[in-house]
């Protein structure tokens, strides 16, 4: 499914607005994964190379769209008068401390910010400036894994320093009907025989869970859940 045209007016003025700031600017995520599997998606979340708060408040003001600023994360969102709502945030990368800890953030490129992603089919990303306007860029082979119907994750720690990820492999695998490769699986068991999700707080969970239950899917992620077996955290 194309983007609608409104949509595709909005990310072509972003782009054009980041040229004029010497900026650099991409769709990213999981809006980038469902225009290519045609699956609705109007989520705009943008990765800017440059400051995302500053490109933020002058489409602000040129678009009269509402604006939250969250000063600190260097990201922010805007609402237009047709209530599309973009989310934009200054590239970054994160470093783990110690297990299941939150990640110390530090802004970086377009391709460390990919690179943590928790999988390699959200971890793609289309440029919005006018030179190469539309371009898919794929460092990490998402849309071969996305072709292949894979979730993989993007490296072998990923459940250690995020064990949540879990719920997202299952999650994900479920609602598109992929199989999480066999690596992944193998990663996913590891980190549940060390325990790592005792080392995450109920709430963390708990949203995971809510995500989870607000699916078409959700039997069958809750049944993939008992495989592993997970299924006693449906009741936190």
């Amino acid at each position: 499914m194309l983007l609608p045209k409104r949509a595709m007016l909005l990310l072509r003025y972003i782009g054009d607005s980041a040229d004029s700031m010497d900026f650099t600017a991409f769709l990213a995520g999981g809006t980038v994964r469902d225009l290519l599997l045609g699956a609705k998606n109007l989520d705009l979340d943008i990765v800017v190379e440059g400051e995302a708060i500053k490109l933020g408040e002058k489409l602000s003001q040129e678009l009269n769209a509402a604006l939250v600023v969250h000063k600190s994360f260097g990201t922010c969102t805007l609402v237009t008068k047709d209530n599309l709502k973009i989310d934009l945030a200054t590239a970054r990368k994160e470093t783990y401390k110690r297990p299941a800890a939150f990640p110390t953030v530090e802004f970086s490129s377009l391709k460390d910010d990919l690179a943590r992603r928790d999988f390699t089919i959200n971890a793609m990303a289309i440029s919005l400036n006018k030179e190469n306007f539309g371009q898919l860029i794929d460092f990490f082979g998402g849309a071969h894994d996305l072709s292949r119907g894979v979730i993989r994750v993007m490296h072998d720690g990923s459940f250690i320093d995020d064990p949540t990820r879990i719920f997202r492999a299952v999650r994900f695998e479920r609602r598109f009907g992929f199989s999480i490769d066999a690596r992944t699986l193998m990663l996913i068991k590891a980190a549940i025989r060390k325990k790592m999700l005792e080392k995450v707080s109920k709430g963390r969970i708990q949203k995971e869970m809510i995500l989870i239950n607000k699916e078409k899917n959700r039997v069958k992620m809750l049944d993939r859940l008992r495989e592993f077996p997970l299924w006693h955290y449906s009741a936190l």
